[in-house]
């Protein structure tokens, strides 16, 4: 018997009528909450570390997607990797469902809690157990977040380049497979975890790579480390990540680029990445989001299609790279490039870029926002994103664009009136054809916000009825109750 165990056996000892209501639970259902299993998560983590009050509930309901609020019947805090596993064979054993939550700002509904239960809020984990600057890795508990972490790395000339810009926490980020502007050098979370612990439904622990292990590439075994990645909490709590640093580049340079159309600045992001131009990152705005965004934040940027770019290398092979990208944006119909490098102008352009989201609502004040993903080959891209805009305009939907396009990632972030049943109707309806327009382009339905619960069909069509049901039979290997995080994903 396992320590964690033997404690949970003891806690429901304590409270006899929960002992007596287990088992009983369904998984299909939203029943209440067994008799006193109120008390006997506060038996393991403190009375002040669990909360059913309902404003605390339903912050911990929804994230930042569209998806309505669905509060879970309790909230804990556990503070020690020990502590989830205790809570977690607890509501094993009573079959209450179980809800990991990091910092909220998903886009998919993945917190969620759509069969009440117990939701985890990991925060106060958020230890940075171990840096090796020799190796070249950090190991951080789900309560740090990537500008924590990067705070922490200061000084040390490392950082971790994952940037989704929220500032999510590093185990949801992992939870959620999340991307971001840096991806079209430094790869997504996927590449840049190298080892999970999990603690998983019934309250085990596993090491995916091993403990202590953080070897750069492994071919032990099943990819343990990879499913886990992008699991968005249905398969168990990731309360540590064993992440990759990166050196931070000697010198750096940003600039803005306008084109007389969507389809001349993806075309020129072909180019680009076609030349071996060593880009750090390339993001798309058409002329509606940098319209929206010029106006956001006071820079005043030109109403057209535009590139923002960022070049990372040593000061000779910058120059180079300047040169090279100045001549592929003057052959595709774009501005004269004006080059950034100090921190300042550079951490500003950012900023504007981050706030995209805060942009596009602030198109229609008062009006609710959704984030499309959708990610598609490169020599696909330019086509797809023309089909789209044109398929907004003739949909008559406010949806500015915004993409991640060295890596053949972009968003519409769609503005409207939930209030209006006609237009959430062609919301709607245009996000199922454009999820279909990626899947035909040889793409997927999304490239870093994850499935949740508003793209499970589109999650079937891209995998095929084997590929779902090979996932269900993980699943069920894995949580044969369906506790953990359900009506996500599956």
């Amino acid at each position: 018997m396992f320590p964690f165990l033997s404690r949970c056996n003891m806690a429901l000892r304590r409270v006899p009528a929960l002992a007596a209501a287990l088992g009983r639970r369904s998984c299909c259902s939203k029943p209440s909450l067994p008799p006193d299993f109120v008390e006997a998560l506060r038996a393991v983590v403190g009375a002040p570390s669990v909360s059913t009050a309902t404003a605390v509930r339903e912050q911990h309901g929804h994230d930042e997607s569209m998806h309505p609020c669905a509060p879970p019947d309790v909230v804990v805090w556990p503070q020690a990797v020990g502590q989830v596993q205790e809570l977690a064979a607890l509501c094993h054993r009573c079959r209450v469902p179980m809800v990991p939550f990091g910092t909220g700002t998903g886009l998919e509904g993945g917190v969620n809690a759509v069969q009440g239960g117990v939701c985890f809020d990991l925060s106060r984990m958020d230890a940075i157990a171990e840096l090796s600057l020799e190796d070249f890795s950090v190991t951080v508990e789900p309560g740090v977040t990537r500008k924590a972490l990067n705070k922490h790395l200061r000084g040390t000339g490392l950082w971790f380049p994952v940037d989704p810009g929220a500032d999510a926490s590093l185990c949801g980020m992992a939870a959620t497979g999340a991307s971001g502007t840096n991806a079209v050098r430094y790869g997504t979370m996927r590449p840049n975890v190298l080892n999970l612990r999990v603690v998983l439904p019934d309250g085990r622990l596993l090491h995916t790579a091993g403990p202590g292990r953080q070897p750069r590439k492994r071919a032990a075994g099943y990819d343990l480390t990879s499913l886990f990645v992008g699991s968005e909490g249905t398969l168990g709590f990731l309360t540590q990540a064993t992440l990759r640093l990166h050196p931070l580049p000697e010198a750096t340079a940003v600039t803005i680029a306008s084109f007389p159309g969507v389809g001349a600045a993806v075309a020129c992001t072909v180019q680009v990445l076609q030349a071996a131009v060593p880009v750090a990152r390339i993001e798309f705005l058409d002329e509606v989001m940098a319209d929206a965004c010029g106006r956001f934040s006071g820079m005043g940027l030109p109403v057209a299609a535009t590139l923002l770019l960022e070049l990372h290398g040593s000061r000779h092979s910058l120059a180079e790279q300047q040169q090279q990208m100045e001549e592929i944006v003057q052959q595709n119909g774009g501005s004269s490039l004006a080059w950034a490098e100090g921190l300042e102008e550079r951490e500003q352009l950012w900023s504007m870029r981050h706030n995209a989201w805060y942009a596009a609502l602030a198109l229609r004040p008062g009006c609710q926002g959704y984030s499309t993903d959708v990610c598609v080959p490169i020599s696909r891209l330019p086509d797809v994103v023309v089909e789209t805009k044109q398929d907004l305009q003739a949909s008559s939907l406010t949806g500015p664009m915004v993409g991640h396009v060295g890596d053949g990632n972009f968003h519409c972030i769609l503005v409207f009136n939930s209030q209006d049943p006609e237009e959430a109707q062609r919301i709607h309806a245009f996000t199922q054809r454009l999820g279909r327009r990626a899947l035909a382009a040889g793409g997927t339905c999304t490239g870093e916000h994850g499935v949740g619960l508003g793209k499970r069909a589109l999650l079937q069509e891209e995998l095929g009825q084997e590929g779902l049901d090979t996932l269900r039979s993980i699943k069920a290997a894995l949580d044969p109750y369906n506790l953990m995080n359900p009506g996500k994903v599956l």
